[in-house]
């Protein structure tokens, strides 16, 4: 699933900033201003995994408080 998700593609432009992200939520591509500008795009990709994972942390906890068996 994630395969597919990473094929998925989402193109925008606003205000001189040009976005590509992946269905995945990974920032292919940022221009400002019709310069790319990599190091935004890092943080940006290395904010969106940290969130992630407090998600998928938070997700999992909430699940086990269900009590359902193998849910922990």
């Amino acid at each position: 699933m994630k395969k597919r998700m990473e094929e998925i593609f989402l193109e925008l432009e606003d205000r001189g900033i040009k976005v590509r992200l992946r269905g995945d939520n990974h920032l292919e591509e940022l221009i400002v201003d019709g310069q790319k500008d990599e190091r935004i795009r890092d943080v940006l990709n290395k904010a969106l995994k940290e969130v992630q994972k407090k998600v998928a942390k938070k997700m999992q906890g909430d699940l086990g408080d269900l009590g359902i068996p193998g849910l922990k």
